[in-house]
């Protein structure tokens, strides 16, 4: 469901401005990955510094996102039992994911500047707002 317009579809479905977010989830895992290995709960943790609030970044999304990435060989996992409790998925960068993460910085870098034109032009369209 699209939480910002009320729409009653997926993101992937919908042309609200709120839709591009969770793709972006994806670059932001590879780079939490890139620091350590982490836990999906520790990663939903720290999606915060990116932006993410926590119904962004709910754990069916996280661990979708998580799941594609693994499909892709972009992250591995593996089950780790040395915290005492139950035993967690343990998630690791792969080389090819440290490749397309490098890609996704390009990218952004690319689109960051196509949309600090659009606002430039858009903010001389409506000079108040």
């Amino acid at each position: 469901m699209c939480r910002d317009y009320g729409h009653g579809h997926r993101h992937g479905d919908c042309r609200c401005p709120g839709a591009p977010m969770e793709r972006f989830m994806q670059p932001c895992l590879l780079l939490l990955l890139h620091r350590r290995p982490a836990h999906g709960y520790e990663l939903m943790q720290s999606l915060g510094e990116f932006g993410f609030n926590n119904s962004e970044a709910d754990p069916g999304t996280v661990y979708r996102n998580l799941r594609r990435l693994e499909e892709e060989g972009l992250v591995s996992s593996r089950w780790d039992t040395s915290g005492g409790g139950p035993a967690r998925r343990l998630y690791h960068l792969t080389p090819e994911g440290e490749e397309l993460l490098h890609a996704w910085a390009e990218a952004i870098t690319s689109n960051k500047r196509r949309l600090e034109h659009f606002l430039l032009k858009y903010r001389e369209e409506f000079p108040g707002k």
